[in-house]
């Protein structure tokens, strides 16, 4: 049986979607996603929220996963994105993601309909039911307006192994230890915010869902691995990304990554799909002094 340990682990990018002119920048994706695999990358999340998966329509959200599956080309997992405040389309895109060939699904909170424990137990339900490929939970309140309880996660996780692993995006080191507390060891706690890395690595967690791994995998991949054994090491190395992790999110998320890979060379254009604003003269400005410091 496949484990969450197994799979939610590391470093994974929570990889951008490229854009030129109102359309994917195909060309521009499959460089990103070389340069990840070139790098070692861990995982490959392709159309979460840093992937603008709320503006791709069904044909692009599924050939992105595709085409992310065709080049990563088995040297590292592709898990996608299939999370859906409808429960119908949540279990339609993780079936048909896994038909082009994902490894694993991220599947978020309902939002905006804002369902009670119970319905969130049986929407991931549903969807477990649906297909056979590890799941990773995705509970980002700020977001969605709601956390999936410990206790709904763990009472998935027991009924349905294959739900292994959670995305944590809530910014508690309190849900961290308790879901260390209710879940076993075949169960994955993934940051989800690069800033708290460090801090959930500390009190057990597996690894992170990183926006700032699409511009730099070795150092966080480094630092990753330090936390188990060597913490100075580790603290080094979050000391000097931290005003990168704080730069990425001076705006809506991808505005800022998008700004920086583009400035990296590793896209074409900083273009975002309304409605997201393009970026600021600060933030463009923010960006290109925090890339220059970490040169």
């Amino acid at each position: 049986m496949t484990t969450g340990i197994s799979v939610f682990k590391g470093v994974q990018t929570a990889l951008a979607t490229p854009m030129l002119d109102g359309e994917i920048a195909w060309k521009d994706m499959e460089k990103l996603i070389l340069s990840q695999l070139e790098q070692g990358v861990d995982g490959l999340v392709a159309v979460g929220t840093t992937g603008e998966s709320p503006t791709l329509n069904d044909e692009e959200h599924i050939e992105v996963i595709r085409r992310t599956r065709e080049i990563a080309n088995g040297r590292t997992p592709v898990i996608a994105g299939t999370g859906s405040n409808s429960t119908v389309e949540a279990v339609r895109l993780s079936q048909q993601a896994e038909a082009v060939g994902a490894d694993a699904l991220l599947l978020v909170a309902p939002y905006y309909n804002k369902p009670n424990q119970e319905g969130l137990f049986l929407h991931f339900s549903e969807v477990a039911k649906g297909t056979r490929l590890p799941i990773l939970l995705y509970s980002i309140p700020s977001r969605c307006g709601i956390e999936i309880g410990v206790d709904t996660v763990a009472r998935l996780h027991e009924k349905f192994p294959h739900v292994c692993g959670i995305k944590e995006a809530g910014g508690s080191c309190d849900r961290v230890a308790e879901l260390k507390a209710a879940l076993d060891d075949n169960f994955s706690i993934m940051s989800g915010d690069d800033a708290l890395t460090l801090p959930f690595l500390s009190l057990g967690a597996h690894g992170v869902v990183s926006v700032a791994s699409n511009l730099y995998v070795e150092p966080l991949r480094k630092m990753v691995k330090a936390a188990q054994n060597n913490l100075p090491e580790a603290q080094e190395i979050f000391q000097r990304f931290a005003p990168l992790f704080s730069a990425l999110f001076v705006e809506p998320n991808p505005v800022p990554v998008k700004v920086a890979l583009a400035e990296k060379g590793l896209i074409s254009s900083p273009e975002v799909r309304l409605p997201l604003a393009p970026a600021s003269e600060a933030t463009f400005n923010l960006i290109s002094r925090v890339l220059t410091a970490l040169r």
